[in-house]
């Protein structure tokens, strides 16, 4: 179905905030939120319980961390080949296709370092070593590979085979509420007590035709560019086209095709947007080819650099950072009065949160 609609970048901006329950916080469990969300990115351990709070109504820390424990989460390394916290279920079903992305980024990284290497010949012997039960850090599996393969040395063996050549997870207690621990990997297979799902037979995709739902639920309106910007997989024209009858389209400003699911929430572009504090590496700003929605061009930077932001009228329009319990916000333009009034109110509350009802200490400055 084609709508000719144009819309413009607030129109996309509302929609965003609506379906990444950043207009209004859902009051929904954990689970289903981290679902909705197709994941959260979660390469630095923290930041899921920053997220999460700023959308999910009455987030507690525990519930997190009970999932992560009931092994109903895991950490694994997907969309993009960075760690994403997301369902088991969805860690089943979708790694085996992202298989073979994974692997092409980690031989493009270290494209010297591991020419030469049968594939298949390591990821048996990895396996191998992996079988016993026993969590490693990635640079204890390399290590116990090295004798049969010196060459390419630990950082690129470890990371080939945790990445890509292996489905693993990183077990708890890595990622809980305010608990540092290093980086402990244990097969998919054995965490979760099943192999990942296989690729489907040649000429289908369901998993990628699921993806391009998922994505659009969380993400939509968007291009095909954004889709692939977010999971980083190739193929996906011919997912798109499974489900295009199930589509509607629109076209942006610059006249890129929009794909949408038909009942999914567009709101007024003019609906109030309150203040709300994101981690960093928030998929908000980072699911996106074009994410002029979100954040200004010259701002871009910030989402890459691992900047926490904050957004103003739903958009990016401040840093902030975090030390001795005060919440300090760093404007990256001029905020009216009202708006600070509210970016301090939430900025309360996040003080409030992350001191465990300590202190609400903010400054603006």
């Amino acid at each position: 179905m084609s709508l000719r609609t144009v819309l413009d970048t607030r129109a996309l901006n509302r929609a965003t905030l609506a379906r990444q329950f950043l207009l209004d916080r859902a009051d929904i469990p954990v689970l289903d939120a981290v679902a909705h969300l197709c994941g959260v990115q979660a390469q630095e351990p923290q930041e899921p319980f920053l997220g999460l709070w700023s959308r999910v109504a009455g987030f507690d820390p525990a519930d997190l961390d009970d999932l992560l424990t009931g092994r109903q989460v895991v950490r694994a390394h997907l969309m993009r080949r960075t760690v994403h916290l997301v369902t088991a279920a969805d860690a089943l079903a979708w790694r085996g296709r992202h298989d073979a992305m994974l692997r092409q980024r980690v031989l493009t990284t270290y494209k010297h370092e591991l020419s030469g290497v049968d594939l298949d010949e390591l990821a048996a012997a990895a396996r191998a070593v992996l079988a016993d039960g026993e969590p490693r850090s990635m640079g204890e599996i390399a290590r116990a590979l090295a004798d049969r393969w010196p060459a390419p040395g630990t950082r690129a063996l470890g990371e080939l085979v945790i990445a890509a050549l292996v489905p693993t997870v990183q077990l708890p207690p890595r990622g809980l509420w305010k608990v540092k621990a290093g980086v402990r990997n244990a097969p998919v297979s054995q965490w979760l007590g099943r192999e990942v799902d296989p690729l489907a037979p040649a000429g289908t995709d369901p998993v990628g035709a699921d993806l391009v739902r998922r994505y659009l639920a969380a993400f939509g309106p968007a291009a095909s560019a954004d889709l692939r910007a977010w999971c980083g997989l190739t193929g996906l024209p011919a997912a798109v086209a499974a489900v295009r009858d199930e589509l509607i389209t629109f076209r942006d400003e610059r006249g890129r095709e929009l794909l949408d699911l038909p009942d999914a929430p567009r709101p007024d572009p003019e609906t109030p947007a309150p203040p709300r504090f994101l981690p960093a590496f928030d998929n908000a700003i980072l699911g996106y080819h074009d994410r002029g929605r979100i954040i200004d061009d010259a701002d871009r930077g910030l989402s890459v650099a691992g900047a926490r932001v904050v957004l103003v009228d739903g958009r990016v329009a401040a840093s902030w950072t975090v030390e001795d319990d005060i919440v300090t916000v760093a404007p990256l333009r001029e905020l009216t009065g009202t708006e600070r009034r509210a970016v301090t109110d939430e900025g309360h509350r996040m003080a409030m949160f992350l001191s465990g009802n300590d202190t609400d200490r903010v400054r603006i400055r």
